[in-house]
Order: C-alpha cells, then structure tokens, then sequence
C-alpha cells in the first residue's frame, strides 16, 4: 500500500504543555485512516499538524518529521497555501460563509484566481456532485448557504474542499453535530470518496470508526497505543488500554 503522509517521531508542544509525543504513523493512498481516544489525548491535534493549520496557534512547536507524497511539509520553504489545498480540512461544525451556495463552493478556486465563469460553475457542480449536495441545492445557489440544514451545511462544507481538488481529506469530527440521518449521508460520502481521495477521521464514536475505516489509530495521552486494520483493532486489540477504550472502560 501507498503511503501518502508519514509522521516519524512527531512531537508537539503547547508552550510548556506536551500533546504529541513521538507519533510514527502512516496514511495509506484511497483508505479512510480513523482516529480515536477520549477527549484531549491529541487526535485533533495530530489532525491539525498534516496541512500546518497548527502553525495558526501561538507558542507552538513541532518536531520530527511529516512527509506528503515523500516530501517533509515543515521548514520555510513549503508553500503552506499549496498544502492546505492539497490537504483540505471540514471542521467538526459546519461553517458555511455568509454568502450564497454557489459563491461557498466557488470561493477557493476564485482565491487561485479563476474567474471563468463558465470554468467557476463546472468546478462548483461537479464539487457538489462529489458532495452528494447537487440535486438538493441546484435551484438554489443563489441561495444564503446558511440557510441549510445542518447536515447539508456540512456537505456543502466537503464540496468546499473538493473544489480545491485536494488528495487528502482531514475531517475533524464531521459528524459530531449532526442528527443520525445527517450522519448517516456523511458516512455514506465518505464510503464514495475513499475511491478518488485519501481520508483522515477523527471520530468520538466507535461504531462510527468500525464502520466506515480500514485503518484505526488509538490515542491515549498524547501517543499512539496501537494502529492497525480496523477489523482487526476492534476483533483483537494487541494492548490492554486498547481493549478497555474500546470495550467502553473508559473514556
């Protein structure tokens, strides 16, 4: 299997405060890659470090190394645009911009400079296509993007990013706020999207991660306990805490 990003040895600081500690981890092309543990064990944290969204945060700092495509992603000279776009992000709460349906999805490519109307609306269809979001919304683009519900908001939020045309998809906790119908679109989206992207889950529930994984990451305090095939971290976890996390123990 293809590894698309690697992680060896990732370290993270808040100031004084260690949230990762010596992260070694792969993430394999066309899978979707879950990650799991109770609340501040550094999932979202690690999440962050794949597209540098942490270099936003004040008295960071990161150490080891993070490969996209074989490339380190640290160091002044990486184009930090450039990886962000190959490397989109949905937040665990939708944020639709306070503008039409059309001009949400079309923001990204317009920021790159396309202004080809006829180019702005194939790429936003077919984006919304992707998003499994078209025939809901294609009389209403001029429509106010707030103006959705929740779980088509944070659709409307995964066709944002396809239309930056990126690799890899980050999603941190995309379905968290969502009623079980809303997220049972996602997850079928995400079962669709795995054929054409590379997709990192951070995910609270279980049954979600059993799902719709192939591969499971475990964190605990800031390191990985055990990473594995989903099947198999679930069937016959290889450590204790793993076994209790997921058996409900704790957490």
């Amino acid at each position: 299997m293809e590894k698309v990003i690697e992680t060896q040895g990732l370290r993270l600081n808040y100031g004084e405060f260690n949230a990762l500690t010596n992260i070694n981890l792969p993430i394999y092309r066309n899978k979707v890659t879950a990650l799991i543990g109770p609340s501040g064990c550094g999932k979202s944290t690690f999440l962050r470090c794949l597209n540098r969204m942490n270099d936003l945060i004040d008295n960071v700092k990161v150490d080891g190394i993070i490969r996209f495509n074989g490339e380190p992603v640290q160091g002044a000279g990486v184009d930090v645009i450039e990886l962000r776009k190959k490397v989109g992000m949905v937040f665990q709460k939708p944020n639709p911009f306070p503008m039409s349906i059309f001009d949400n999805v079309a923001y990204g490519p317009r920021q790159q400079g396309i202004k080809n109307k006829e180019i702005l609306k194939g790429i936003v269809e077919k984006a919304l296509k992707q998003a499994a979001l078209y025939n809901e919304v294609k009389d209403r683009m001029t429509e106010s993007a707030t103006r959705l519900s929740g779980g088509q908001q944070q659709r409307l939020c995964i066709a944002r990013a396809l239309a930056m045309e990126p690799e890899v998809l980050l999603m941190d906790e995309p379905t968290s706020a969502l009623d079980p119908m809303a997220t049972q679109r996602i997850e079928e989206l995400i079962e669709e999207l795995k054929k054409d992207y590379t997709i990192v889950i951070v995910t609270h529930s279980m049954q979600q991660a059993a799902r719709i994984s192939d591969n499971t990451a475990f964190f605990l305090l800031g390191e990985i306990v055990e990473f594995g095939l989903t099947s198999e971290i679930f069937a016959n976890p290889r450590d204790k805490r793993t076994e209790d996390y997921i058996t409900g123990r704790f957490g």
